[in-house]
């Protein structure tokens, strides 16, 4: 059974309440990670505890599990005059340097005089589901340990 610091690889596809692919590894190299470390979201580490390799499941992570839920003073319109120079679109994301430090924003709305950025996680406010298949399960080096991540094939390439 999957436990902390094991080192996980896992083919998964992430959909929306309304069954619209968002993610997907399945087209791909799977996904290898190691446990216990918040690489996941909380509730899909929480699913894969009692998992072993070979198995496959469904899950499905409410918003407090995964972004979280939405919260609205993290969108606030600013003048358009603090993007002289860019031409800007909804849509558009960047680093925003903000009294917390630095925040991903997304740009929401456009208007002659300003700009309203969101600052909520895009997937924040939205129920998950996971469809995952354990590729394989194995112990983490000391190494891979020490440095909090995975090494080699699949992981970090020091």
């Amino acid at each position: 059974m999957i436990q902390q610091n094991n080192v996980v690889t896992m083919h998964y596809t992430v959909s929306s309440p309304d069954a619209v692919e968002i993610d997907s590894s399945r087209n791909g190299k799977p996904l290898v990670f190691m446990h216990g470390r918040g690489f996941l979201v909380q509730g899909l580490e929480e699913a894969l505890s009692d998992k072993s390799k070979g198995d496959s499941f469904n899950v499905t992570i409410p918003p407090e599990k995964a972004y979280g839920e939405r919260h609205e003073n993290l969108m606030q319109a600013v003048p358009k005059s603090m993007f002289e120079g860019m031409d800007v679109e909804v849509g558009m994301s960047f680093r925003a340097t903000t009294d917390g430090g630095d925040q991903s924003v997304t740009i929401i709305d456009v208007s002659d005089d300003e700009v309203v950025v969101d600052g909520n996680h895009p997937l924040a406010g939205i129920e998950l589901t996971f469809d995952v298949e354990i590729v394989d399960v194995r112990e983490a080096t000391e190494e891979e340990i020490a440095h909090g991540h995975v090494h080699g094939e699949g992981g970090v390439n020091h």
